[in-house]
Parts: structure tokens; C-alpha cells; sequence
């Protein structure tokens, strides 16, 4: 039996030195989930900024309600974020997305849609009949496409583009993924790879992607390799060797 449509959307934005987009991001994204009637709390998780990214932020919320600034206290990293955002959500269905202006909008409707629909994720993908990017940088290119094509073949899925932080969930996918333990972006690769391999439903959808034109990337490539490794050999570990223990449980 399909579940039941989900009643509030929680938008999750973590952001940390974002002054040049953060308020025009969440703008966006109040219009067009309000334009189409789509309960929703846009909960931004201020993770440590020395700018100006707070301040703006709680002025912004006075004028939209829907908006809820979390300033998080150290220890700073944006899964830690994302975990203090998720540990605060209100929603029955939530969405990750980045606070420079990169995802769309209208990508955000179609995720609601499909969770609607009944699906218990879902997966953009940029790479797929549909997806499109937009200035991706030629070396962050070769690089996302060579690890995730790694975690396809480890995990036997057809989605290809695992690593990229915009995805949506219903709350039961998140708290059965628990615990969540990575700190930095390797936790954007734990979220969906626990919620496959422990059972949950899941669709991917083509979804646009244009690089920011404001503020500093915050991915350092370098930093991230061996924690990527680990996370993705972790859930492999759990994938094959578990013996199911923690599968979601048969209804």
C-alpha cells in the first residue's frame, strides 16, 4: 500500500559565510513552494559564519515566517550541520539543498511530487536525460564522475550521482538511517546509500545544477578523499556483512 502523502516539507540549508546568497536562495525557494501551495519550513543551520550570513538571516525571518535560522555552536563541518538541522525539523518529508544558488526551485516541486506519489526518496541526478550543469569546473567534473562510478559499481545501483547533497526524504528514511555519523560532506553520501541498502524506496529524477557566482566553494577535494573512502566503505560493510540487521523492518 503506497504511503500516504507527506503534510510538511522541510527545506534544509546549511550555510556558512553565505552573505552574497543565502537570503536570495531562501526568497526563491518560499516563492516558488508557496506559489504551488506546498506546506513547507525552510530551516537554515548557520554553521559558524564570521560574516554577515547570521544577521541577515534573522531579519529575513521576521519577514517570512516559514524561515527558521538554527545558529549552530561548534564543533563546525556540514554534516554536523545537517544532523542539528535534522535533529530540529518539524516536517513529515525533508530536502537538502546548498545555499549558493545552485539548485533549482522547480526541482524542489518535482521532489514533492514524487514523495507524493509515494516514493520514500528521492534522487537528483545531474547526469542523467534531463540533468543539466552549468560551468561545473573540468577537474571537480573528472573527479565526481570517477567516484561515482566507484560507488555504483561497489553498490550494484544505477544511480549516478550519489555524492550530490540535493536530495529529498520522508522522515521515517531519515530516522532509520540513524545514527548519522559523518561530520563533513561525506555525510551526503550516508544519507542515501544507508536508505538504499537498508530497504528503503527510492527514484531519481533529472535535476539542473549552475555553479555560484557569489561567496568560496567549501568542498576541498583533498580534505574529503579518505573520508569519502570511509563512509562508502562503512555502508559497504553493513551492505554485505550485516546479515540485514539493520533493514528497515517488514510491515
Amino acid at each position: 500500500m503506497p504511503a500516504s502523502p507527506p503534510k510538511l516539507f522541510s527545506i534544509l540549508i546549511p550555510a556558512r559565510n553565505e552573505e552574497g546568497c543565502v537570503c536570495s536562495t531562501v526568497r526563491d525557494v518560499a516563492a516558488k513552494l508557496s506559489g504551488r501551495g506546498i506546506p513547507h519550513e525552510i530551516l537554515v543551520i548557520n554553521d559558524g559564519s564570521t560574516d554577515q550570513t547570521s544577521p541577515l538571516l534573522h531579519a529575513l525571518a521576521v519577514e517570512l515566517p516559514v524561515l527558521r535560522v538554527l545558529d549552530k555552536p561548534a564543533p563546525h563541518g556540514i554534516g554536523l550541520a545537517l544532523i542539528h538541522g535534522l535533529d530540529h525539523m518539524r516536517g513529515d518529508a525533508v530536502a537538502i539543498m546548498m545555499a549558493d544558488e545552485s539548485d533549482s526551485p522547480d526541482d524542489l516541486v518535482r521532489y514533492w511530487d514524487l514523495l507524493c506519489e509515494g516514493h520514500e526518496c528521492v534522487f537528483g541526478s545531474r547526469f542523467i536525460t534531463g540533468g543539466r550543469v552549468d560551468d561545473y569546473p573540468p577537474l571537480k567534473w573528472v573527479l565526481n564522475r570517477l567516484l561515482n562510478n566507484i560507488i555504483r559499481l561497489l553498490f550494484t545501483v544505477r544511480l549516478n550521482d550519489t555524492t550530490n547533497a540535493f536530495k529529498a526524504y520522508r522522515r521515517e528514511v531519515i530516522d532509520g538511517c540513524r545514527p548519522l555519523i559523518a561530520p563533513h560532506f561525506n555525510l551526503l553520501v550516508e544519507l542515501p546509500l544507508k536508505a538504499i541498502v537498508r530497504g528503503y524506496t527510492w527514484t531519481i529524477t533529472p535535476i539542473s545544477w549552475k555553479n555560484r557566482t557569489t561567496g568560496i566553494a567549501k568542498l576541498k577535494m583533498r580534505e574529503m578523499g579518505s573520508r569519502y573512502l570511509f563512509i562508502i566503505l562503512y555502508v559497504w560493510l553493513e551492505k554485505f556483512f550485516s546479515r540485514g540487521d539493520y533493514r528497515r523492518p517488514l510491515s
